[in-house]
């Protein structure tokens, strides 16, 4: 499965971005997506995953109530819709697919990243 983020960007506090990751390729093995972000010197952190059977979803404790996940799995697409950004969302965001085959099992795909930036 082949990720592509798109959305990323500068903005300023208290502003809003829209990412979007689409998946190409064995999009029937996935069972989950989501967005992860890592800062320079951190962890790599949790920001929000969906489901693409019922749709549940998960958020990391910095972005609930500020983000939202959705999914459009006509399109094997999700998006992450990003309000009320502060200094401390700037990261890489890396869209992510759980996947699962009756042959290999688990597994995850990753995309390459994009970069938001949000000014104060």
């Amino acid at each position: 499965v082949q990720l592509v983020e798109s959305g990323g960007g500068l903005v300023q506090a208290g502003g809003s971005l829209r990412l979007s990751c689409a998946a190409s390729g064995s999009t029937s093995s996935i069972r989950a997506m989501g967005w992860y972000r890592r800062t320079p010197g951190k962890q790599r952190e949790l920001v929000a995953t969906i489901t693409t059977g019922g749709g549940s979803t998960n958020y990391g404790d910095s972005v609930k109530g500020r983000f939202t996940i959705s999914r459009d799995n006509a399109k094997n697409t999700i998006h992450l819709q990003m309000n009320s950004l502060k200094p401390e969302d700037t990261a890489v965001y890396y869209c992510n697919a759980v996947l699962w085959t009756v042959v290999a099992g688990t597994a995850a795909s990753w995309g390459q990243g994009t970069q938001v930036t949000v000014s104060s």
